[in-house]
């Protein structure tokens, strides 16, 4: 045996021993804008010598569409929790049975097993997070933890407020506000609904995902956001706070799958594991501004995000939480229309 033979069986053995697979090749990563990051990509891209293709959507009705047509030559997609069960119900993703994943073991008790997956056998946590009212306390110095900021809002806002144009955040924060229940088919209450969004309308300056930037430039005084895109304003512009309405409040959880049709598989896997590690977690999470349910990950978060009140939920508010769930396709036809009303 000559010695580069020798060389390549040593490198082997010791790949091997120290449990790091080696791979080639390419990963189509499909993703939300801004919220993959480039760094974690970077270190997979260097360990297992893969190449990264991020392609981004702007809504997850986007996402939804582009899987449903088959042949979209993505591997990896991040789905919303929501979401989750129609894309398994459909057949969009392929079983990971993630449970039996080595850095499965970081997953948070709470996010070992969830409702919308049960057993986690096609997704794995990307990120957690929370809807709730981000305001420029220069502009506005009273009290800000209510929905009202943004569906009766004071006069210091008005004209200046922007809405995240996603149909179960804005419908689930409206729901909260005239006091009906998560995914209520009521009509009675989404009428209430309906006319509340319509004319709230009249004092909204755009309904826009674009956030974290106008937020920190003054462009937008307020807006119904995520609270990791709070976090990344305020990070830009101190007077920026995020906050928790009183009137409840959506938790939600965005997940990393694999499609069904990926054809990098193997990579795919390896990229659900890689980012199940604590330490790549954190990164991610330093990058997008969101917790990400894995354990263990906070000791290596940026200290700015350790005791953030966007991050980290103040202990008066944790009750007002509920995780947001698929609702009945009765409730999301009527949201649905009025969603439609609202964006003529």
């Amino acid at each position: 045996m000559n010695r580069a033979n020798r060389l390549s069986l040593l490198l082997a053995a010791l790949l091997a021993s120290t449990g790091i697979a080696h791979a080639e090749g390419e990963l189509n990563i499909y993703n939300w804008g801004n919220y993959t990051s480039p760094e974690m990509v970077k270190k997979f891209e260097q360990t297992f010598d893969v190449k990264v293709t991020l392609t981004d959507y702007d809504s997850s009705d986007t996402a939804l569409a582009k899987a449903r047509q088959g042949g979209s030559g993505y591997d990896v997609v991040v789905v919303n929790q929501v979401y989750v069960p129609i894309w398994v119900k459909e057949g969009l993703l392929m079983e990971l049975d993630a449970s039996g994943m080595e850095n499965f073991r970081n997953v948070a008790p709470e996010w070992v097993s969830a409702d919308f997956d049960p057993g986690r056998k096609y997704t794995i946590p990307w990120a957690v997070g929370t809807t709730g009212v981000v305001v420029n306390s220069d502009t506005y110095k009273g009290d800000a933890d209510s929905w009202s900021i943004v569906f009766n809002p004071p006069e210091e806002l008005k004209g200046k407020v922007n809405v995240v144009p996603e149909l179960n955040d804005v419908m689930a924060a409206a729901i909260q506000y005239v006091g009906g229940e998560q995914c209520t088919a009521d009509k009675a209450v989404l009428k209430k609904v309906r006319d509340l969004l319509v004319n709230a309308k009249a004092d909204w300056i755009a309904m826009e995902y674009n956030t974290i930037e106008k937020m920190a430039a003054g462009d937008f005084k307020a807006t119904l956001a995520w609270n990791g895109a709070g976090f990344r304003a305020r990070m830009k512009n101190q007077a920026i706070r995020f906050h928790y309405p009183k009137e409840g409040y959506g938790v939600w959880s965005d997940n990393a799958a694999v499609l069904k049709d990926a054809k990098n598989a193997e990579n795919a896997r390896l990229f659900i594991n890689f980012v199940m590690d604590p330490e790549n977690a954190a990164m991610n999470s330093a990058f997008h501004g969101y917790a990400n349910g894995i354990a263990g990950s906070e000791k290596f978060m940026p200290d700015a995000m350790k005791n953030a009140p966007e991050i980290v939920i103040p202990a008066e508010s944790r009750e007002g939480g509920q995780l947001q769930r698929l609702c009945s396709a009765e409730a999301q036809d009527l949201y649905t229309r009025i969603w439609t009303d609202l964006r003529k």
